[in-house]
């Protein structure tokens, strides 16, 4: 489902998870606002979004939420990024503002067998190093630092669960 998305789908899910998460709750206007948008261009993209049974609103509040499917969505693309920004990051040794946009650019490209091959290649890299200095071992060939604490989870679903926004993530 997340391959049928538009990389501006993906944002208007997100917008409206980080909007739900921050005030309680999303509105037409507030997501033209946070997004530079028209209200008329937001209702147009949001009726898809609908129709896809990702987004639904509430009758007398107009207050829209995620649906369950959308909010898996969401959860999976936040883990996505943030594992490519830190492995950019850190890893790589892009600048913040490059791990940021690139990370931005491809979270909604990454299946979800790449993702687990990433979270566990990622966990393995940075834990295994970890553990070998807690036994008093040095690496013998690399020697990975993250930021990003990986070995707190046990399973990508952990991770991808702990995802409530861009608190993993400078601010956008």
């Amino acid at each position: 489902m997340k391959k049928d998305l538009s990389h501006s789908m993906i944002h208007y899910l997100l917008t409206i998870h980080k909007l739900k998460e921050g005030r309680g709750y999303a509105r037409v206007t507030d997501i033209a606002k946070d997004l530079g948008l028209t209200k008329g261009s937001v209702s147009t993209a949001l009726n898809n979004l609908k129709k896809k049974d990702l987004v639904n609103e509430e009758d007398e509040s107009k207050f829209l939420y995620l649906t369950d499917l959308g909010h898996n969505i969401v959860h999976d693309v936040l883990s996505s990024r943030t594992l490519l920004y830190y492995f950019l990051k850190d890893f790589i040794g892009v600048s913040k503002d490059t791990a940021e946009k690139d990370s931005c650019l491809m979270e909604h490209l990454m299946s979800e067998e790449t993702r687990s091959k990433f979270f566990d290649f990622m966990k393995d890299l940075t834990c295994s190093c970890e553990r070998l200095e807690e036994k008093g071992e040095s690496p013998e060939r690399f020697s990975f630092r993250s930021s990003l604490d990986l070995c707190q989870y046990s399973t990508l679903d952990d991770f991808s669960e702990d995802q409530i926004g861009d608190t993993f993530l400078p601010p956008q």
